[in-house]
């Protein structure tokens, strides 16, 4: 029979148009997250985290926090060190150097007490394929001291009176999203969560993250899936070849990215009117049809229309896509 591979409460083996709720602004240190007696501080720390295999380098220099209450989406391409990160915060592998600190405690040191208030979904993920679904949730329950999470179960929509190996690739992530979330965690960690998911299971997913984060959990979360990770992050860090290129929050990405405005006016306007205007990068008038490229706020765009009859405008929302490419491309282009 599969073994656990030493995370004491998880029966996980390792193997190699967009909305976003407006939340509040994170609090200072000190106070308490909004609605709870948490008190904000960094969950995760990470200090020039570094993984070296022998002479592959696949963590280097890397620091970042994840605050209560909050989401952190890390992103990057295959390989980029972002699942390598991800076990060293979990004491799943060692550093070869820099400071990790999870719930105020060195994961090396914090044992089961530490992990008992973590949640994680791994990115390959094997489970007990001859167990069904509510024996699985037994084990878990039993090894964290609670009751077997069938009510969520039920909410994802995961059959539970099947054996594990039977079902379909989405069922096992709703496992093992279930089990994550059960035990109502100080953190979770995601790794690429809603991997084979249905939309509708994607949405509940998003409202267990809401949910989570209301009562202040910190969450990290690794995904390819960028429009998901556009409409649950905060802050979103990008890491390429194991380096942090940037952590930002959300929505100052998503000012640096290209939007494309068009407006209908009452009759022809001169393209000059607008191709001066701040952030303009591009502008194009077809008769009475205006099409402009847009990076940051559309405050000056707006105003200036408004001098002539304006009939529509129509707007495409910032893809978090092209910021994560053209951060990308630079990061490529750049001196290693």
């Amino acid at each position: 029979m599969m073994q656990p591979f030493g995370w004491a409460d998880s029966p996980f083996q390792c193997r190699g148009g967009k909305t976003r709720r407006n939340r509040p602004a994170a609090s200072p240190r000190g106070s308490v997250v909004p609605g709870t007696m948490m008190p904000v501080s960094s969950v995760v720390v990470c200090e020039d985290l570094t993984k070296h295999f022998g002479a592959v380098r696949a963590v280097e220099g890397l620091s970042f926090t994840v605050e209560a209450g909050e989401v952190v989406g890390f992103l990057g391409p295959n390989g980029a060190g972002k699942t390598t990160t991800i076990r060293m915060l979990l004491d799943l592998i060692r550093p070869t150097r820099g400071r990790v600190e999870v719930l105020g405690t060195d994961p090396r040191r914090g044992g089961a007490a530490l992990r008992s208030r973590i949640g994680y979904v791994p990115g390959d993920l094997a489970l007990y394929g001859r167990l069904n679904g509510r024996q699985l949730l037994q084990f878990v329950a039993s090894l964290r001291g609670v009751a077997p999470a069938e009510a969520l179960a039920e909410r994802v929509g995961v059959a539970l009176d099947r054996p594990i190996g039977t079902l379909s690739r989405g069922n096992r992530q709703k496992l093992a999203i279930v089990q994550a979330f059960a035990h109502a965690p100080d953190l979770l960690v995601l790794d690429e969560p809603t991997s084979g998911l249905d939309p509708v299971a994607q949405r509940t997913f998003r409202a267990l993250v809401r949910e989570a984060t209301d009562r202040g959990c910190a969450v990290l979360l690794s995904s390819h899936v960028l429009g998901e990770v556009q409409r649950i992050a905060d802050r979103v860090a990008i890491v390429r070849m194991g380096r942090l290129v940037t952590i930002e929050p959300m929505r100052d990405l998503e000012a640096k990215a290209l939007r494309v405005i068009e407006i209908r006016f009452g009759g022809p306007v001169p393209a000059e009117a607008f191709a001066n205007l701040p952030g303009i990068r591009s502008v194009e008038v077809e008769g009475d049809l205006l099409r402009a490229s847009i990076a940051g706020p559309v405050d000056a765009l707006v105003k200036t229309a408004a001098r002539y009859t304006v009939d529509s405008i129509a707007g495409h929302e910032a893809d978090l896509e092209d910021v994560f490419l053209a951060y990308y491309a630079e990061a490529t282009d750049a001196p290693a």
